[in-house]
C-alpha cells in the first residue's frame, strides 16, 4: 500500500493506489499498479513470486523482454525487485481498452527458462470531462412544441471506468431539460429537451450552461456554454429513413472509397426543409478517418484503415433543417481483415557454439513469432533446413531450437540453420530467420597412422643418427586435440632396451638410428610407436615398426682349419711317394657375413714350389699336382689366401708348412735351427726396445740443444755439440699387410735386417693367426713363425690368452674340420663338447727345454716313431684331420687308432743338461743337397 500526489493535480488531492499480487502459477506471474506511478517505484518481487534464488538471477543473466524499444518495467537482479523505469500514461498506452496491462518475459539462461509477466495498470482519475468546443449555438424556432430534442455535443474523458464521464447538469433548467441515453458501447448521449415553449419576444436569446462530471475521487468536470437563439416558427424536424446504418470496410482500401450513404427528410418547405448532415462524434480520429458530404450524406473513407488498430467504427450522423430542427442516426463499420502482415520472428537468447558432445534436447536458440492479422491469417507454422540435427518445439507464440541427434564436430563443424515461419493467409506470407552455430570440439578420435605398420631396411655399419624414415598419424578432432605426439614404446631387443636402438622425434615422428647397427648380431628388431594427441582425455593409438638390417661385407673370412698358433712351427708331413692329387690338408675357413658376401674361395698366393701343389677354388683343399720327387724341398712353405665375394671383397691369410719326408728324423733335421732362432728372436725384441729408448733420449737433447743455443747465443760466442748419429732401425719395403679388417686375426710379415757378423742377421718371422699341425723344436735355427699381436681387443685376448687342451686332444665327430667350415674350434668347444675321454686339469705348457729333451728322445728312437706314424706315411692313406690336430703343449701320444691312446704323463721339471748332439736322422735325396752360401753363414 502506498500514498502518492499525482503531478498535475491539485495538491490536495491525494490517491490511494495498492499494487497486488494477483496470481503466480505455472511460470506466469501477474501484478496490478495505478498509472503514472513515479520512476523507480517497486512493481514486485518476482524473485519471491517465482520462487527464484537471487544467485539464480544472476547466473542465468535474467533480463526482462517487453517486445518494443519503451521499456517501463525494470529487473534488479540483485534484489530480484522490478520497478517503474519510465513513467506511464494509461490513456497513452490503451486508450479505452479495459483492462490496460502490459505482457512481459523474464528470461533466464543457463539453462534457458521463460517467465510471463502480467502488469495490469489501473485507471486514476487524472484527466477531466472535456468539450470539443467552448460554446454551443441553437437556433430555436418559437412554435418548438413542447418536447422537441436537441442534441447536446457529448463531453470526452479520458478515463475509464468510475472514472469516466457519469452524468451532465443543465442550468437553469426554465425552459430545457436533459435527458440521456446509454449506448451499446457504454457511451452516453446528452439531448436537451423543450419542456415550455419560448417566447422569442420575452427571450430572444436564451444561455444555459452544461456541466459533465466523471465519477473519480475527487470528482472532475468540465462546462460548455449553450446559445439558444429563438427563431421564428419551423415546426417540422428532419427525419432519418433508419436509425441504423451498416457498412463493410476492407483493411487496406483506398482513400476516397465509399461506404455508404444516409438520408434524412423534412416535412418543411423552402429553408426550413433543407438538410444538412454532418458527423456527431468529435472523437478526431474518427473525425479524420471518415467523411461526409453534407448535401448528399455519402459517408466516403478518408483514411487508412488497420484492421490491427481498429476492427469496427461506429458513427453519429444529424441531420438539420434550416430551422435549426435536427434528427440523428448510427453507422457501425465493420473492418475485414486481409492477410497484410508477416510473421515477426525476435530471437530472445542464443547459444554461439555447443559442444559436439551435447545431449539431445538441449535448448540452443529460443525465439518469439508474432503475427498481427487475425484468425487464419494470424496463425504461423514454422520449419527449419532439413538434414541437420535439430528441432523446432513451439509453445503458443514461443518456439525453441533444440539438439534432435547427436553431434559430430569430425562431420559438421558449423550449422547455418535457416528458421521459416509462414502465416495460414491466402497468400501466405513468411518471415526467415538465419542462426549460425559453431559446434565445439571434444576429444572423441584416436590418432590413426597411415599404414598397419611399417617396414624399413638399413644397411649395417649405418653412422649413428642416420634418419631411418618418418611414421606419420592424424587426428580427426580440432586444434589441441589434433596435435599428435610420437612415444617409442618401451621393449627389449636382446635384452637390451630399444631405445638404445633407435629414437623417435616427438613431434614429426622421424625414426632415427641410435647406434651403429651389426647384421652378425641383429639381423632386424620389432618396436611399437605410439601416437598421442594432446586433449583431455588422452587418445593413443599404436603401430608396429619393423627395421631389417642389411649386411655388409664388413667381416673378413675366419681360418678354422688348420690352427695357427705363434708359440711354435706346426707342419703336415707329405711322403715321396704320394701321388697326383693326394691330399695334402684342406683350409677351412668360414665368413659371419652372409649372402654373396660369405661365399668364399681359396688361392695360393706363395708357394716354395708352385708346381708341386694346388689348391682347390671352392673347397680348399690343397692337394699335390705331379708326382713328388726326390729333388724337392724337405721345407715347404704355402700361403693360402682366403677371399670372400663382397664388394669390395675381404680376404684372410694362412701359412702352412709342408715336410716332404718319408720318415720323422728327416723331418727333424731340416728344422733344427729353431731354437736359436727363437732365443734370437726374444734377444731382438730386447735391443728393439733398447734402440727406441736411445733414439728418443737423443731426440729430445737434440731438440733441448737446439733451443738453448738459439737464447743464449749472443752470450756464446762459440759451440761446438758432437755426438754420435743415432741407429735408426731399417725396416726395408717387404713389409706386407696380410691381415684383416672386423674380428678377425691380422696376420703381419717382417722382414728384419741387421749386422752382417751376427748370427741373427736376415732373421725372418711372420704371424699366421693360426696353429700348424705338427710341433717341431723351436730351437733349430732356420725360418721360423712369429706371432706379431696388435692391439686388437678379440685377437689379443684370442693370441695371448689361449689356453691349454686337454690331454685328450680328440675332436668328437661334430667338431671335425669340413668343407663346410662350419665346426667349433677346440679351445671354443667346452669340456662337454669336444672332450670324449681323459677330462682331467689341464696341464702346464712345456719349457723349451722339456721340448728340446722331447725330440731328443724321439731322434733316439725314430725307427719307433717311423713304426708308430707309419700307416699316415701309406701314399693309400687319407689325412685324418682328427689325427694331424697336435695342440701345443700337450704330452698326448699320437696314434692312428683312437681306442689305443694312453696318456702320457707330464714331463718332469726341466733340469740342467749337458750339451747333448742331437742324432743325425737318415739322409735323404733331398737332404744331401749342398748347403748354399747362405746356410754356410
Amino acid at each position: 500500500m502506498a500514498n502518492k500526489k499525482m503531478p498535475g493535480v491539485v495538491t490536495w488531492y491525494s490517491v490511494l493506489f495498492s499494487v497486488a499480487l494477483l496470481h503466480s502459477a505455472r511460470g506466469q506471474v501477474s501484478y496490478s499498479i495505478p498509472e503514472e506511478m513515479a520512476k523507480g517505484s517497486t512493481v514486485g518481487n518476482i524473485a519471491q513470486d517465482l520462487g527464484l534464488d537471487l544467485q539464480r538471477l544472476r547466473s542465468g543473466k535474467a533480463r526482462i523482454y517487453t517486445g518494443d524499444s519503451t521499456e517501463y518495467i525494470g529487473l534488479n537482479k540483485e534484489t530480484g525487485l522490478l520497478f517503474i523505469k519510465e513513467k506511464m500514461d494509461r490513456e497513452s498506452l490503451c486508450a479505452k481498452t479495459t483492462p490496460c496491462a502490459l505482457h512481459l518475459q523474464l528470461i533466464l539462461e543457463n539453462p534457458m527458462e521463460l517467465y510471463t509477466i502480467t502488469t495490469e495498470i489501473t485507471d486514476i482519475n487524472d484527466n477531466p470531462p472535456t468539450f470539443q468546443k467552448k460554446r454551443i449555438e441553437f437556433e430555436i424556432s418559437e412554435s418548438a412544441v413542447t418536447g422537441v430534442r436537441f442534441m447536446l455535443e457529448r463531453a470526452v474523458d479520458a478515463d475509464v471506468g468510475i472514472n469516466d464521464l457519469q452524468s451532465y447538469s443543465l442550468k437553469p433548467t426554465d425552459n430545457f431539460i436533459l435527458e440521456l441515453h446509454s449506448q451499446s458501447e457504454g457511451d452516453k448521449n446528452v439531448e436537451m429537451i423543450l419542456q415550455r415553449p419560448l417566447d422569442r419576444e420575452n427571450n430572444g436569446v436564451v444561455t444555459l450552461l452544461l456541466t459533465a462530471f466523471d465519477g473519480g475521487h475527487p470528482q472532475l468536470s468540465g462546462t460548455v456554454q449553450i446559445h439558444v437563439t429563438v427563431l421564428d416558427a419551423n415546426d417540422n424536424a428532419p427525419v432519418f429513413t433508419q436509425k441504423v446504418y451498416k457498412a463493410i470496410l476492407t483493411e487496406n482500401a483506398l482513400k476516397g472509397t465509399k461506404l455508404t450513404t444516409v438520408s434524412a427528410t423534412d416535412a418543411d418547405e423552402g429553408s426550413n426543409g433543407y438538410v444538412t448532415y454532418y458527423i456527431a462524434r468529435t472523437d478526431d480520429i474518427v473525425r479524420n478517418m471518415f467523411i461526409i458530404d453534407q448535401h448528399s450524406g455519402e459517408v466516403t473513407l478518408n483514411g487508412l484503415a488497420d484492421f490491427e488498430r481498429a476492427s469496427r467504427y461506429q458513427l453519429d450522423i444529424q441531420a438539420k433543417d434550416q430551422g435549426g430542427l435536427s434528427d440523428s442516426c448510427k453507422l457501425i463499420i465493420d473492418v475485414l481483415d486481409i492477410n497484410d502482415n508477416k510473421p515477426v520472428i525476435s530471437l530472445l537468447s542464443m547459444s554461439n557454439s555447443v559442444s559436439e558432445d551435447s545431449t539431445p534436447g538441449t535448448v540452443v536458440a529460443m525465439m518469439k513469432v508474432d503475427d498481427a492479422d487475425s484468425g487464419v491469417n494470424g496463425q504461423i507454422h514454422c520449419i527449419i533446413n532439413d538434414n541437420i540435427p535439430f528441432a523446432l518445439i513451439s509453445s503458443s507464440n514461443f518456439i525453441s531450437l533444440r539438439i534432435e541427434q547427436q553431434l559430430d564436430r569430425e562431420r559438421d563443424a558449423e550449422y547455418n540453420i535457416s528458421v521459416t515461419c509462414s502465416d495460414q493467409g491466402v497468400p501466405a506470407l513468411s518471415s526467415s530467420a538465419s542462426l549460425s552455430l559453431q559446434i565445439s570440439d571434444v576429444n572423441d578420435n584416436a590418432p590413426v597412422f597411415e599404414k598397419s605398420n611399417y617396414e624399413a631396411c638399413v644397411l649395417e655399419n649405418n653412422t649413428p643418427g642416420l634418419s631411418v624414415f618418418t611414421v606419420k598419424a592424424s587426428d580427426a578432432d580440432w586444434n589441441q586435440n589434433a596435435r599428435v605426439s610420437y612415444i617409442l614404446e618401451d621393449s627389449t631387443v636382446n635384452g637390451v632396451p630399444v631405445s638404445s636402438y633407435v629414437s623417435v622425434h616427438p613431434d614429426s615422428g622421424l625414426i632415427t638410428a641410435v647406434r651403429s647397427f651389426d647384421y652378425e648380431q641383429v639381423k632386424d628388431f620389432h618396436f611399437r610407436v605410439k601416437a598421442q594427441d594432446g586433449g583431455s582425455p588422452l587418445l593413443s593409438s599404436t603401430v608396429t615398426v619393423k627395421i631389417i638390417i642389411q649386411d655388409q661385407n664388413d667381416n673378413a673370412p675366419q681360418v678354422l682349419y688348420p690352427v695357427q698358433t705363434g708359440a711354435s712351427v706346426v707342419a703336415e708331413i707329405v711322403p715321396r711317394a704320394a701321388d697326383v692329387g693326394y691330399l695334402v690338408t684342406k683350409v677351412v675357413a668360414v665368413d659371419v657375413d652372409s649372402g654373396q658376401n660369405a661365399w668364399l674361395s681359396y688361392k695360393l698366393q706363395k708357394a716354395t714350389d708352385r708346381a708341386l701343389f694346388e689348391v682347390g677354388l671352392q673347397n680348399g683343399e690343397i692337394r699335390t699336382v705331379r708326382q713328388v720327387t726326390d729333388k724337392d724341398a724337405v721345407k715347404q712353405k704355402l700361403t693360402v689366401v682366403v677371399e670372400d665375394n663382397g664388394q669390395p671383397s675381404r680376404s684372410a691369410v694362412v701359412s702352412i708348412n709342408v715336410a716332404v719326408a718319408d720318415s720323422f728324423p728327416e723331418v727333424l733335421s731340416e728344422f733344427t735351427d729353431f731354437t736359436h732362432e727363437k732365443q734370437h728372436d726374444e734377444n731382438l725384441t730386447f735391443y728393439l726396445v733398447l734402440a727406441l729408448a736411445a733414439v728418443s733420449f737423443l731426440f729430445i737433447t737434440c731438440v733441448v740443444v737446439i733451443i738453448s743455443v738459439k737464447i743464449y747465443r749472443w752470450r756464446q760466442s762459440r759451440f761446438l755439440y758432437q755426438s754420435n748419429m743415432p741407429v735408426i732401425p731399417y725396416y726395408p719395403p717387404h713389409y706386407a699387410d696380410t691381415g684383416v679388417t672386423g674380428t678377425l686375426p691380422h696376420g703381419y710379415n717382417y722382414e728384419v735386417c741387421m749386422t752382417t757378423d751376427s748370427r741373427k742377421s736376415d732373421c725372418k718371422f711372420s704371424t699366421l693367426g693360426g696353429k700348424n699341425v705338427l710341433v717341431v723344436d723351436p730351437s733349430f735355427t732356420e725360418t721360423m713363425q712369429h706371432t706379431v699381436k696388435e692391439n686388437n681387443g678379440l685377437e689379443s685376448e684370442y693370441s695371448t690368452l689361449q689356453k691349454p687342451p686337454n690331454a685328450d686332444w680328440r675332436f668328437p665327430p661334430n667338431q671335425r674340420p669340413g668343407p663346410s667350415g662350419a665346426g667349433a674350434r677346440p679351445d671354443e668347444a667346452g669340456a662337454s663338447a669336444g672332450v670324449i675321454a681323459g677330462t682331467g686339469p689341464w696341464p702346464n705348457p712345456p719349457t723349451e727345454a722339456e721340448q728340446l729333451q722331447a725330440l731328443m728322445v724321439a731322434a733316439n728312437e725314430a725307427s719307433e716313431a717311423s713304426a708308430t706314424l707309419g700307416p699316415r706315411y701309406n701314399p693309400q692313406y687319407g689325412p685324418d684331420y682328427r689325427q694331424n690336430v697336435y695342440i701345443p703343449g700337450s704330452t698326448a701320444t699320437l696314434t692312428a687308432n683312437p681306442q689305443q691312446q694312453v696318456p702320457q704323463q707330464a714331463l718332469p721339471p726341466p733340469q740342467a743338461l749337458p750339451p747333448v748332439e742331437a742324432p743325425k736322422a737318415a739322409q735323404t735325396p733331398a737332404s744331401k743337397k749342398k748347403p748354399t752360401k747362405k746356410d754356410k753363414k
